[in-house]
């Protein structure tokens, strides 16, 4: 828990960065951040703790997940685009502390759901959308997991951008 409130706080810190420092003039380019969580299928219950999302803009199919992301952007070390059977798909690589509670998650819950939102910016409109949700078919025990977004090739590296931007900065060390 104590790490959930931590991926919190450093999101929270990133965001309010980038929005204070968008109202000065700087000669530096600005860094657009992008965030990512990952939320487990849960069957309906009528609580605030589920909630049901759409999946796929195009013909969206609604699922059910639990309100409270099991992993975000704190724990990311690196996000690439991969090549995949003639298309491309996302790369997240987490880091330690990322890549044990991914194992444990897929481990335990085979065959359930893992729903993926995103929140990027794109030719300066901010995206906030559900990328994908794919079931959870075996262990991932090297923390690496990868799917197809639903999103346009240029969509993704920016989101890329954005996660490797914030990555980047969660691992600089916290000054007061």
């Amino acid at each position: 828990m104590n790490r959930l409130s931590q991926s919190f706080n450093i999101i929270f810190t990133l965001f309010l960065g980038t929005l204070l420092g968008g109202c000065a003039s700087t000669t530096k380019k600005d860094v657009q951040y992008g965030l990512i969580q990952f939320h487990l299928e849960a069957r309906p219950d009528g609580s605030p703790r589920t909630s049901n999302v759409p999946i796929f803009r195009a013909s969206p199919i609604y699922i059910s997940i639990e309100t409270d992301p099991i992993l975000d952007v704190g724990y990311v070390s690196e996000a690439s685009i991969t090549e995949h059977l003639g298309s491309y798909e996302i790369a997240i690589q987490f880091d330690e502390t990322g890549t044990r509670r991914l194992e444990t998650i897929t481990t335990v819950n085979r065959g359930r759901r893992l729903a993926i939102f995103a929140r990027f910016m794109n030719d300066e409109i901010e995206h906030a959308r559900w990328l994908g949700a794919p079931v959870i078919e075996q262990t991932i025990k090297d923390g690496r997991l990868s799917f197809t977004p639903d999103a346009t090739r240029e969509e993704t590296q920016q989101l890329i951008d954005g996660l490797n931007a914030a990555a980047e900065e969660i691992k600089k060390p916290y000054v007061f």
